[in-house]
This record gives structure tokens, C-alpha cells and sequence, in this order.
């Protein structure tokens, strides 16, 4: 038995001897560690920054996906409250009980649409624009109004913010000739 042996419980261990190793052979170990260690860090950070990077991108497919889903709804509603407004035009000495529930639904259905910044797209005697209105047919144009000027509203458009949820069906007015 050496210096270098030890007697343990467990049984016989060999300790040993790293006095021998040289100065040079310590450091080029640490710098090797140092290396493992910094490229580790590296990677590390690459990891953390591709996982930033994925989740700002996931939170714009949420935001885009209920967007989406918010347009498709209020699309949904626009029929009604046109089937409501027509309803009153062509109700107009009708039962008054009726049409004053009829408003009080339609007002309702506004009140919804505008608190979630839908508004309707005046284009009624303006300028036909093709970016917010569809024309659908031509009308004769009037003393006085220009040609390309809208004359009839067939169905309302909408935007949702500064976006256009629905253009507006529109009749122009041509001059004939």
C-alpha cells in the first residue's frame, strides 16, 4: 500500500496524483472550458431570441385570427340591420307599435356596431369613389349634379376602423348621349 491509496468503508480508492500535470496542460484545459462555456452562453442566447421572435409572431396570428373572426361576425349583422331599415321605408303609415319596435331593434343593432367602431360610409351625393362603393347602375344625371356623383344608396357600406368591411352598392349618374 502507497501514500496514494486510501481505505475506505466502502472498500480501497485510489487518489490520484494531478500535481504532476503542468501548468500549460491546466490552462489549456481551463481556456477549453472557457470556450464550452461561452459557446453554451451563446447558444443560449440565440434560443432566447428565437423564442422572443416566436412569440411576438404567434401574438400577430392571435391578433390577426380574432380580427378575422370580429369582421366575420359584424359582416354577419349588416343584412339584418339592412332587412331592418327597408323594413321601415316600406312600413311607413304602418302600425306605429310596430315600427317604433322596429326602430328600437335597429337602434340597438347600431348601438352594438358602433361600439365596436363600425360606421357607415356616407356616399350619397358625392363623388363616386370605387374604393368604398360599387355602382351597381347608372341613372340619368339631373340638372345640376355631375356626372359620376352618387344619386341612390342601394345598400350601405361600412368601415371597421380605417378599414372597409363593405362597400357601399351605389346608383351613378350618367349624362345620356
Amino acid at each position: 500500500m502507497n501514500d496514494n491509496d486510501l481505505i475506505t468503508e466502502a472498500g480501497e480508492a485510489t487518489i490520484e496524483d494531478t500535481t504532476s500535470a503542468s501548468a500549460d496542460d491546466l490552462r489549456a484545459q481551463l481556456d477549453a472550458a472557457n470556450a464550452k462555456a461561452d459557446d453554451n452562453w451563446n447558444k443560449y442566447l440565440l434560443a432566447m431570441a428565437d423564442f422572443e421572435n416566436y412569440k411576438k409572431q404567434m401574438e400577430k396570428r392571435v391578433h390577426m385570427i380574432v380580427n378575422d373572426h370580429r369582421k366575420s361576425v359584424l359582416l354577419r349583422f349588416l343584412p339584418v340591420i339592412d332587412n331592418l331599415e327597408r323594413a321601415l321605408q316600406f312600413n311607413a303609415s304602418g302600425d306605429d307599435k310596430l315600427r317604433g319596435g322596429i326602430e328600437q331593434t335597429l337602434k340597438g343593432f347600431e348601438s352594438v356596431l358602433n361600439s365596436e367602431g363600425v360606421k357607415a360610409v356616407d356616399v350619397k351625393g358625392k363623388p363616386f369613389d370605387p374604393r368604398v362603393a360599387e355602382a351597381i347602375g347608372t341613372l340619368p344625371a339631373q340638372n345640376g349634379v355631375s356626372e359620376d356623383t352618387v344619386l341612390e344608396v342601394a345598400e350601405k357600406g361600412y368601415t371597421l376602423g380605417d378599414e372597409l368591411l363593405r362597400p357601399a352598392k351605389v346608383l351613378v349618374a350618367k349624362t345620356s348621349g
